[in-house]
């Protein structure tokens, strides 16, 4: 038994392995599995403060300082012998990825809200999810929609789910606490690394997204999603309809601030558009089984979708 932050940590891992990483990565489930059950490793990590041991932290910087898909010895050796790089880059970077497959719930969401839009991203990270209507899409069977690049694809068990138009956004701003840029090299590096080496599904989808992006990236600027948000919701023209939106961010705010952030949705005169893990933002409680993401519109529960949004379902 080692240390109790060890202990801990090795917890933290085995969580990941079982359920947080599973259906996210095999390679990153694989190496989690490894560190949860390897003393030296986990000695390593504690060296650490607790929020920057994340698992999806240090696998992504490990794969941003060149780790390739290997099996767990093959990564632990490359882990222990760039330990000081990667121990550095930890306690700087944090994970800011850009999941552009979850526009395909947003597109489903803000066709239930009379435009035109000032859409206003919270954890924006580059803002790849502030610009959906840049991509096109495939709902089910349904018709493709849009022309851009990628051509995300979302399951649906109800043609009801799928929308029929594109949303008209008109202004938009990305409010993150580091905000990175699409026209930066050095951002996109970092966004790719974001992804797992074996899915390279999502990280053709990412690079086709930047490239969208790269020569009119949407403005993100830095804040905290709740004590920011006012004033970013300030500088919206007020002839819009503003749309708050939230896609796996809120799960990273304390608890007290996750609580108060849609009376302060509420507050700015804004509709509040969500895809977060079941009881953070949808109510009522216990509709979709916990660690399930869920669509919701102002609190109330559209779908229950999967945490990368290729998939949405009836509740």
């Amino acid at each position: 038994m080692g240390s109790p932050a060890a202990d801990a940590t090795a917890e933290w891992y085995a969580r990941a392995a079982t359920r947080d990483l599973v259906g996210h990565s095999a390679l990153h489930v694989a190496w989690a599995a490894g560190v949860a059950a390897d003393d030296d490793v986990l000695d390593l990590l504690v060296r650490l403060p607790r929020e920057r041991r994340q698992p999806s932290l240090i696998f992504s910087v490990a794969t941003w300082l060149g780790a390739e898909a290997t099996d767990y010895p093959g990564f632990r050796t490359w882990l222990v012998e760039n330990w000081p790089a990667v121990e550095a880059a930890a306690r700087e970077r944090r994970t800011q990825t850009n999941e552009v497959g979850r526009c395909a719930p947003l597109v489903a969401a803000l066709a239930r809200i009379p435009g035109p839009i000032a859409l206003l991203e919270v954890g924006a990270a580059a803002g790849l999810c502030a610009i959906p209507e840049r991509y096109s899409y495939r709902f089910g069977d349904a018709p493709v929609l849009g022309t851009g690049d990628p051509l995300i694809s979302c399951a649906v068990d109800d043609p009801g789910l799928a929308p029929t138009t594109l949303p008209d956004i008109r202004w938009r701003l990305g409010l993150d606490l580091h905000p990175l840029s699409a026209a930066d090299a050095g951002d996109r590096e970092w966004l790719e690394a974001l992804v797992p080496l074996d899915r390279p599904d999502r990280r053709e989808r990412l690079r086709q997204a930047l490239e969208t992006a790269r020569y009119d990236p949407p403005r993100v600027v830095a804040g905290d999603a709740l004590d920011d948000l006012a004033d970013a919701a300030a500088a919206a023209p007020a002839d819009l309809t503003l749309v708050v939106v939230s896609l796996g961010t809120l799960v990273y705010l304390a608890p007290e601030a996750r609580a108060a952030f849609p009376a302060a949705v509420t507050a700015v005169g804004a509709r509040l558009v969500t895809l977060e893990q079941s009881g953070i933002a949808d109510r009522p409680a216990g509709r979709v089984p916990a660690g399930r993401f869920v669509l919701a519109l102002d609190g109330e529960a559209l779908a229950e979708a999967s945490p990368h949004g290729d998939r949405l379902s009836t509740l």
